[in-house]
């Protein structure tokens, strides 16, 4: 027979800790709780971190930044988007209070601490802690480097369309639009005609070049992949095509186009490479959204070869350099073989699953 949940009358005011129901230690987080004190990954971070802390003892204690990078790492783990909401992820679960070794009693670092940390920690030390755990994946085989793949997706700002701000005359967007309204004969006080106006009204541009968020300047206003308009950044990672392990990760506007210094940022995951002792890289695999010819001429300088299927059925020969169009057609017949093939392939099984 079924039998309803009900909460105790008389809830118990004092419960041994060795009779709370813990989590099975098979769980996630202890296996990687598990991996990081193999690799000695607490000591090793507060090595890292020590110069950005101050040495006095009559200081309040700082969070351990041992701590902080776990929280980081339950983020990713869990697609969580906001250091509130990491910090409140964490202070629920019992399994995460296990891996940030945090009992019951005690109170987890507040999202507003996160903040204070991420301001004061510099780029490098995030870059510095990135190689430390790729040089643990490079150890147990996880990094290899042969085969890399490179893709991007757009990622939405923490900024919103109706606080856009002309750049020169300092109007809001809102304000502006129901102006226009106004104008053409729609009641200006009514927010859903004003809105249904601005979606429909000709010549409609939002340029990038005139209006900006000052909540968050960097941010761009594009497209999404369902079509909707939003304050947007772009992310590309840079990936193990034999294991899916991710090698670099850059932030990039919205409106940045893949090719546009496409080598550049292909060298410095080539660095990283090489930094930790991973084998030479030998290709380097895309969609057709990347495929421009000085771009894969230079790529080809480095000696990789590239797995980029070409967008344009026909190019016209006098229009290229003999080096740019040799190693169009290079690529082009890279793409044709069978091991082209299958790189393509894994292409879209390991990138699209790091944006997931």
């Amino acid at each position: 027979m079924l039998r309803k949940k009900e909460e105790s009358d008389a809830p118990e005011l004092w419960i041994a800790t060795d009779r709370i129901a813990l989590p099975s230690q098979t769980d996630f987080y202890a296996r990687l709780k598990d991996v990081l004190d193999g690799m000695d990954f607490g000591s090793q971070v507060r090595a890292l971190c020590e110069p950005y802390y101050s040495s006095k003892s009559n200081v309040r204690p700082p969070i351990d930044p041992e701590v902080y990078f776990k929280m980081l790492m339950v983020g990713f783990f869990e697609n969580i988007g906001s250091e509130r909401g990491i910090a409140s992820r964490c202070a629920d679960s019992l399994s995460v209070r296990s891996f940030l070794r945090y009992e019951l009693t005690e109170r987890l670092p507040d999202h507003s601490t996160l903040s204070v940390i991420r301001h004061r920690l510099p780029a490098s030390l995030y870059a510095s802690v990135f190689e430390l755990v790729l040089s643990e994946l490079r150890r147990v085989g996880l990094v290899r480097g042969k085969h890399l793949g490179v893709d991007s997706s757009v990622l939405e700002a923490n900024a919103a369309l109706r606080s856009l701000t002309h750049r020169l005359t300092g109007e809001r967007y809102a304000s502006y639009v129901r102006k226009l309204a106004k104008a053409a004969g729609v009641n200006p006080d009514d927010a859903a005609a004003v809105a249904r106006f601005d979606r429909k009204r000709p010549g409609r541009k939002t340029s990038n070049d005139e209006w900006y968020n000052p909540h968050d300047p960097d941010a761009n206003v594009s497209i999404d992949k369902h079509g909707a308009t939003d304050m947007l950044y772009k992310t590309e990672h840079v990936v193990d095509l034999e294991t899916g392990a991710i090698l670099a990760v850059t932030t990039l506007p919205a409106n940045h186009g893949d090719t546009e210094g496409l080598n550049d940022r292909v060298g410095e995951a080539l660095v990283r490479l090489q930094d930790i002792g991973a084998s030479e890289a030998e290709t380097i695999t895309a969609d057709k959204g990347y495929h421009k010819a000085s771009e894969i001429t230079a790529l080809q300088a480095r000696g990789l070869r590239t797995v980029i299927p070409d967008r344009q059925q026909k190019r016209v020969r006098k229009n290229y350099t003999n080096e740019e169009w040799a190693a169009i057609e290079r690529a082009a017949e890279v793409v044709r073989e069978t091991e082209g093939k299958e790189l393509l392939r894994k292409r879209g099984q390991h990138i699209e699953r790091s944006f997931a």
